[in-house]
């Protein structure tokens, strides 16, 4: 992934070791065990129409240019600081990632998600819903409009919080061909206290994950411009949700 060489280092190497987290912050990320499989993985073959053949194929008729607007999405206007977050999706080679779906999920500028599972004391903002949608371009290039979202507290875990981040999903040709991962924004104090933050630090490849704020990409008097590239592939692949 390319980064604009005016940004500072990357902070992997600037964060302690778990042995050195202030009391209360949590231990790197390693997902519910429920959720860790019981069994040996099944090899699947490298052909993608091996492994899916039929099933839904997403067009340009199937994502409206509302989707990637998700501060046009309702009668009313959303509360909250508004972002313009856009960059490319390659290959390992560079090479664009042409009709790629991309799917965002992300807490409103209160931290609450529109979900009913969500139980945070924070307030639900009725203009927005927090989820988009767009298709790469034919440079692989994605770009969606939102709110930046606010931080929330862990689960019951005393007084530690989730730094601002916008969950992105990408679909390959087959629903089984799915990345998920975060992005987060550059300078939160937050990031040295995250666990799922620490287990990408772990892994050499958090600073893939932050965004750089891009000037050039801001729309004037509107929003603030943020880049986020993702390599799907290689050694320089965007880290994921599921490597643990």
């Amino acid at each position: 992934m390319s980064h604009p060489t005016n940004l500072p280092p990357p902070v992997d190497t600037l964060l302690p070791a778990d042995a050195d987290l202030p009391p209360g912050a949590p231990a790197r990320y390693a997902g519910a065990p429920e959720r860790h499989p019981r069994r040996p993985l099944a090899p699947v073959r490298l052909d993608p129409d091996d492994v899916e053949l039929t099933g839904p194929v997403f067009g340009l008729a199937d994502v409206d240019p509302l989707d990637s607007d998700l501060t046009r999405q309702h009668a009313g206007e959303p509360i909250g600081e508004r972002i313009t977050v856009s960059g490319r999706v390659t290959d390992r080679r560079g090479r664009p990632v042409r009709g790629q779906l991309v799917e965002i999920w992300q807490a409103n500028a209160a931290g609450r998600y529109a979900n009913q599972l969500d139980r945070h004391a924070a307030p639900l903002d009725p203009n927005f819903t927090g989820v988009g949608r767009c298709l790469t371009d034919d440079a692989g290039g994605y770009r969606f409009t939102t709110v930046r979202p606010g931080a929330y507290p862990e689960g019951d875990l005393p007084n530690v919080w989730r730094p601002a981040h916008v969950h992105f999903s990408l679909f390959g040709v087959a629903f089984t061909q799915r990345l998920i991962t975060q992005m987060y924004f550059p300078g939160d104090p937050l990031l040295a206290y995250d666990g799922l933050w620490r287990s990408a630090v772990a892994a050499g490849t958090a600073h893939r994950l932050v965004a750089a704020y891009d000037p050039a990409r801001s729309v004037s008097g509107v929003s603030l411009g943020y880049r986020w590239d993702i390599v799907l592939d290689g050694p320089s692949a965007t880290w994921t949700e599921a490597r643990r």
